[in-house]
């Protein structure tokens, strides 16, 4: 397997009035064509790691690493313009929160469509049609009335389709998904999955997915990477994930409830001093 994507020793850093705080601690892995889940509690430092390779962090953090590459570039070292130019067209990111990524003051079709033009020369009219069959792909009924709505106009749920449909649209090589799923209904979300893993499959992408739902990332992820406090506790495979050796991990997957159990109240995760060293 290809390596697309090496990090080595990354940390970012923020510094505070109160001193500097660790938000990643030396995080490495490799990603092949391949989907790498990365899960942990809010804090961990998981979407600090995807904007960190992304070169999305606040002008005030600190981000170091022995190796941050992507296909032989070296991201913490490459010139402004050729980094504006791999986002999007190689290397994208889903956020979040659509509220928050979205321009509120633009049609959603006009940033899909900014955004496709932005990285390959079409005419409008291409790029239009290009991004109704997007907004077809992850499941949104009317393309034609959504690609004319603002953000505000949407809801939650139809704004991440419409996100995952903007960072798909140029045909990345690499795609980091925060917690893409997490505002759509089930079944949306095994139709957006599905078209994550064909693209994954079918165009040899990478795909690191962030979650915290470590159910759906046993299935749907081929590895899985469990961070704490800012560190990799342990990395397994997808399918090995329920017999998982890090008492951290073990940990998570005895707070999740179990259907037709008898567990009130659910267990409540004992952290240990330990493993954050």
């Amino acid at each position: 397997m290809s390596v697309l994507l090496t990090v080595e020793d990354l940390k970012v850093r923020f510094p505070t009035r109160t001193g500097v705080v660790e938000a990643v601690r030396g995080v490495s892995f490799a990603l092949g064509r391949e989907r790498l889940g990365i899960v942990g509690e809010s804090g961990s430092g998981k979407s600090q790691t995807g904007r960190a390779i992304m070169g999305l962090t606040p002008p005030q953090a600190e981000v170091t690493a022995k190796t941050l590459s992507f296909d032989g570039i070296d991201l913490l070292n490459v010139p402004p313009k050729r980094l504006r130019d791999l986002r999007g067209k190689r290397i994208a990111m889903i956020l979040q929160d659509p509220k928050y990524s979205l321009n509120p003051v633009m049609s959603i079709g006009r940033q899909i469509v900014e955004t496709l033009r932005q990285h390959e020369k079409v005419s409008r009219a291409e790029a239009r049609e290009r991004t109704l069959d997007m907004l077809a792909a992850v499941q949104i009924r009317d393309p034609k009335r959504v690609f004319d709505l603002y953000p505000h106009e949407v809801s939650g749920g139809m704004g991440q389709r419409a996100m995952i449909a903007m960072m798909l649209i140029a045909g990345p090589e690499l795609l980091i998904a925060d917690e893409p799923t997490s505002a759509l209904d089930v079944t949306v979300q095994l139709e957006v999955l599905s078209i994550l893993d064909k693209l994954v499959s079918e165009r040899g992408m990478g795909l690191i997915f962030v979650s915290h739902d470590l159910r759906l990332v046993s299935s749907f992820c081929d590895r899985v990477l469990v961070m704490y406090a800012g560190r990799i506790v342990e990395e397994i495979a997808a399918l090995d994930l329920a017999n998982a050796k890090h008492p951290y991990t073990q940990g998570l997957l005895n707070c999740m409830p179990v259907i037709g159990a008898d567990r009130h109240p659910l267990p409540v995760l004992d952290r240990k001093p330990e493993w954050a060293l």
